[in-house]
């Protein structure tokens, strides 16, 4: 059985590495790309190189909410639909909107292409944050909508730490399967994973990262930064470290726990973020610098032969905004196995 993807908000392709690279007790059951759409251009380019440099007329570049989903339909049929819809509303980091945000009532594209297409199973991602936007009404609105257009739901809040990834990345998932189909989702068990190394430093020195591999460049640091950097100790951050008066940070407010954070060797790392200005790039734990994007690459489980398209601070961002590939290869798995009445190790849902 060879399922065809659709994507929507696919991003540099986390998802769709962890989809193609899924792989069961049975070779002929697998998840295959058929096509995708990002507003983003230079993402749209990382996705084709990658995913499907055959066919690079499948990705299609558009602002979603001008797209005509007819364009889609002409590039074939799907049995599977992914989409990470932005998480920018439901972050809770910012102003927290919601679906009063602008990205808030993106989820309803994501809707929209389920009633059209009728895939037999979807996967949608976003931040663990959507569960407490607008007090709660948005996760469930959301839910209802997903419901509505015929699906079956587990709702499950990923913690991919906990899955193999050297990243602290918690993630909403949300598993639909179509309502004619006589089969039941369940969450994969993270107990298969619990002696996995997952420290950062595993993760950045293990093979070594090499000056021929694309993305190696360093981030240019000042004097100032470098020498607040030698105040902090790994796990530290800014307001945490002690630092001379000379070097600390004059903000008010909130006090993010991620300016100018260390790694700590040998745990996961914290969140890869997309965006972010001074302090924000996420710090070696030994010497004074910002990660490369090759390091960020690989705390979210990107081959080191993927190659991003774009400026180093596009191919930042890209990172950022991506799903763990491996994270989303185990819940892709599942999916598979669950269509060929495969038992595997589950646990109950938690959100």
């Amino acid at each position: 059985m060879e399922f065809k993807l659709g994507e929507l908000f696919c991003g540099p392709g986390g998802l769709a590495i962890g989809a193609t690279r899924a792989s069961i007790s049975d070779p002929n059951w697998k998840i295959v790309h058929q096509w995708a759409t990002d507003y983003d251009e230079d993402t749209c380019n990382t996705y084709r190189q990658n995913i499907c440099p055959d066919r690079p007329e499948s990705v299609v570049h558009a602002d979603i909410r001008e797209l005509d989903y007819s364009v889609l339909k002409e590039l074939g049929d799907i049995d599977g639909l992914a989409f990470g819809f932005p998480c920018n509303d439901f972050s809770t980091v910012g102003e927290q909107k919601g679906l009063d945000g602008t990205y808030g009532p993106l989820y309803t594209y994501g809707a929209k292409a389920l009633e059209m297409f009728q895939p037999l199973w979807f996967l949608a991602e976003n931040v663990g944050g959507l569960r407490s936007a607008n007090e709660g009404k948005a996760f469930n609105q959301i839910l209802e909508t997903f419901e509505k257009a015929g699906y079956k739901l587990v709702t499950n809040l990923y913690k991919f730490e906990e899955y193999g990834v050297p990243q602290a990345r918690h993630r909403i998932i949300i598993v639909g399967i179509r309502n004619d189909q006589d089969v039941e989702f369940k969450v994969p068990s993270t107990e298969p994973y619990r002696n996995h190394d997952v420290s950062a430093r595993t993760a950045l020195e293990n093979p070594p990262i090499t000056s021929d591999m694309t993305g190696t460049e360093l981030t240019k640091q000042s004097k100032v930064v470098q020498e607040r950097l030698s105040y902090i100790k790994p796990g530290q951050n800014a307001f945490t470290a002690d630092i001379p008066e000379h070097l600390q940070l004059k903000v008010k407010g909130a006090k993010i726990s991620q300016i100018y954070k260390r790694l700590h060797p040998e745990k996961p790392a914290y969140t890869v973020t997309g965006s972010g200005g001074g302090g924000t790039h996420m710090y070696h734990w030994e010497e004074n610098r910002a990660l490369t994007n090759r390091e960020r690459a690989r705390l979210q489980t990107f081959p080191d032969n993927y190659n991003f398209a774009g400026s180093k601070e596009s191919v930042r961002k890209q990172i950022g905004m991506a799903v763990p590939a491996e994270g989303a290869r185990v819940i892709f798995e599942a999916i598979l196995r669950t269509f060929k009445g495969e038992e595997y190790p589950s646990q109950e849902a938690s959100y």
